[in-house]
């Protein structure tokens, strides 16, 4: 719960980001913009072959597979689904949340 929690704050803090434009930014508090520099949440992927996609449904194609033990530097979620960079491979692929610990 509390990790979920973490990463909808993450979600939240990164999407804020994106959507104010430079003078917006450049007025946030320290504590704000070292919030927005925060590392991304890395997840484990807790399954062997698992399929990453190429969005956030089983309607999107499979771009790969990965076993258990990869690593996934999530930077965001829509529904069950987590997006994010595999370490060593692919980039903004998506797994759901099902094979994730994150």
């Amino acid at each position: 719960m509390i990790k979920k929690m973490m990463l909808a704050a993450m979600v939240l803090t990164a999407g804020l980001g994106l959507a104010m434009g430079p003078a917006a930014q450049a007025a946030q508090s320290p504590a704000a913009a070292q919030a927005a520099k925060a590392p991304a949440a890395v997840c484990t992927v807790n399954d062997n072959g698992v399929n990453f996609r190429g969005g956030p449904g089983t309607e999107f194609p499979v771009l790969g597979q990965v076993n258990k033990g990869q690593n996934l530097n999530a930077r965001g979620q829509q529904g069950n689904w987590i997006m994010g960079d595999l370490w060593g491979g692919p980039t903004g692929v998506w797994i759901h949340v099902a094979y994730l610990n994150c």
